[in-house]
This record gives structure tokens, sequence and C-alpha cells, in this order.
């Protein structure tokens, strides 16, 4: 029994939702998504909120229980409150700037400006006295999440000097250089 999946998803009173069939839609005051759960499940709508059950009992159907509860639990909680991440550019001369709406340019070492799409339902914004604070957001934590990573995988921390591009808060490990 999945201790995540037994419990219901509350439904705040600003958020709509609407369960057809398999399919699970939500609409709030930043957005709408929706998530289609496998067939292994059975998804409805109670008093309570969203409850999700297995049909029958196998093994592909408990481990799908909780990741489906939990993936309508980032519904409700994307269209009300959204998500974001803060990236951190380190190093002298690394700085970001956006180029138009679509694009985020970076200046991380290379002998190139980087160029990084940004895609539709992402929010992307620059800041500090550098440039040097990039923030992710939007409603879809999956692409939040995607979005982020794919800027720090530019130019990832190195251990030796901490130069690169890392999560706000995230601990790099330092390493020590060579000795003569």
């Amino acid at each position: 029994m999945s201790r995540i999946g037994k419990k219901a998803v509350p439904v705040p009173s600003n958020v709509t939702a609407t369960v057809t069939g398999q399919t699970i839609k939500m609409k709030g005051p930043k957005g709408e998504l929706s998530f289609t759960a496998p067939e292994e499940l059975k998804v409805e709508k109670t008093a309570d909120g969203i409850e999700v059950k297995p049909v029958e009992v196998t093994k592909r159907s408990r481990s799908m229980w909780g990741m489906s509860r939990t993936q309508v639990a980032n519904l409700v909680k994307g269209v009300t409150e959204g998500y974001s991440h803060t990236l951190e550019i380190h190093g002298v001369g690394f700085r970001a700037a956006l180029k138009g709406k679509d694009q985020l340019q970076m200046l991380v070492g290379y002998s190139h400006e980087v160029l990084h799409k940004i895609p539709v339902g992402v929010e992307v914004k620059v800041g500090g006295a550098k440039q040097e604070i990039v923030t992710v957001s939007g409603i879809d934590k999956q692409l939040v999440g995607q979005v982020a990573a794919e800027i720090r995988a530019y130019r990832k921390p190195e251990p030796y000097q901490g130069k690169g591009v890392r999560y706000q808060g995230e601990y790099i490990f330092r390493k020590e250089g060579k000795k003569k």
C-alpha cells in the first residue's frame, strides 16, 4: 500500500478540477494544466478532493500509484502558486542577459556567447548587480526544472575554483589544487 497514494489531493476553492476518464484538468489563477493517469489506476473526484486508486493490485499499479497522486498534487500547486528555480552564475566576466522575450544569452567562459531558447510557459528573469542571478519560473514543475537543468548544464560548477552555473544554495565540494 502506498502511503502517499492513499491520501486524497485537496482541491482549493479557487481551483476547478475536472476528471474525465484518466485525464485530470486543473484550472486556477495562474493557468491551466492537465495530467493523464496510467490505465492501471482509477481516478475519481470526491468530497475530500481527487483520489487515485489502483484498479487491481499489481507491481506496476503499485509503482504508479504514489507517482500519479504526486503528479496531481503538483498540478494543484502549479496553478495556485507556481514553481521557480534560482540559478547563480559564478566567475569573472560570467553573466546572463535576456535577448528579446524568448532567448537567454549567457557569457560563461567560452569564446562565444551561449543562447538558450526559452520554451512557452516558462518565464526567465535576470537580476543581481552583475547580472549573475537567473530565475526560472512557471506553472509546470517538470518544464521549469528541465529548463533550469539545461541552463546549468552549459557550464556546471567546477570543484577547483567554483566557477560555473549552480542552483541557489547548492553546495559545491571544493578540491585542493596541485602542490609544488
